[in-house]
């Protein structure tokens, strides 16, 4: 495919297919994976190819939603409903499938978030996320490794999320939980439909340039969305003064 190596197959089994949203255009999937799967997915930003059977010429490549675990066999997905993967939205629980091996390495966070490398520590940490793209970027969060700290004097954390309407937001239940944890959530709408929309409109590089970014040199970004949305905000944050080491992509 292109993407790394050839995928090695095993089965697995749907185990809970969900509406990860209001709108119901996304789908949060829980899977049942063998052993050793589970146990290579230890960062989050890694993926998967699934696949329907071994005649299926055109695998779906998943970033994991849930936070790394080889103690739970179960791998979580939220996937964007198109026409090309209805196969796999649609699916019932119970019925299987194929997984590959767990692919990529993931964010590099421990490698160029932590420590000296570049000379000073990162105290804030930007988040953003379009659409399906939240998924790593919800791993992540909820891994407890971005060692976001929510007291004075400890690393700062906001997520710029994007979708096109409110109803097509999804994780929403969870975002109490990582507001308590320190992650400030901040959705962007692209195309709020409803006038009592009190939020933030339009794409997540125009809210960037909004807000700035107060010390460039102590920040660090994890990215993951449609090309034009992190390429913008990647030369926002770069050209802003942040290490282009710690802008940070999980493919």
């Amino acid at each position: 495919m292109g993407w790394g190596p050839d995928p090695i197959w095993s089965s697995a089994t749907l185990v809970s297919n969900e509406p990860a949203c209001a709108s119901g255009k996304s789908a949060l999937l829980q899977v049942q994976v063998p052993a050793e799967t589970s146990a290579e997915f230890t960062t989050p930003g890694q993926y998967v190819q699934v696949r329907l059977d071994d005649g299926m010429e055109q695998p779906l490549f998943l970033a994991m939603a849930s936070a790394p675990n080889a103690d739970s066999d179960i791998l979580e997905f939220l996937v964007k409903k198109t026409d090309n993967n209805d196969w796999l939205t649609e699916m019932n629980d119970s019925e299987n499938l194929q997984i590959s091996q767990v692919l990529g390495g993931g964010f590099a966070m421990e490698e160029n978030l932590e420590g000296f490398k570049y000379d000073f520590p990162t105290q804030n940490l930007y988040l953003f996320a379009a659409g399906s793209g939240l998924a790593p970027i919800k791993s992540a969060v909820e891994s407890g490794k971005l060692n976001v700290q929510p007291v004075a004097g400890g690393r700062s954390c906001r997520l710029y999320y994007g979708e096109r309407t409110a109803e097509d937001l999804c994780c929403v239940d969870r975002f109490a939980e990582w507001e308590a944890a320190g992650i400030q959530v901040v959705p962007v709408l692209s195309q709020p439909n409803d006038e009592t929309w009190e939020g933030r409109s339009g794409y997540l590089q125009n809210a960037l340039e909004e807000d700035g970014i107060a010390i460039p040199r102590n920040s660090g970004a994890l990215l993951c969305g449609m090309k034009g949305m992190t390429e913008a905000v990647k030369n926002l944050l770069t050209q802003a003064g942040v290490f282009e080491g710690r802008v940070l992509f999980n493919f």
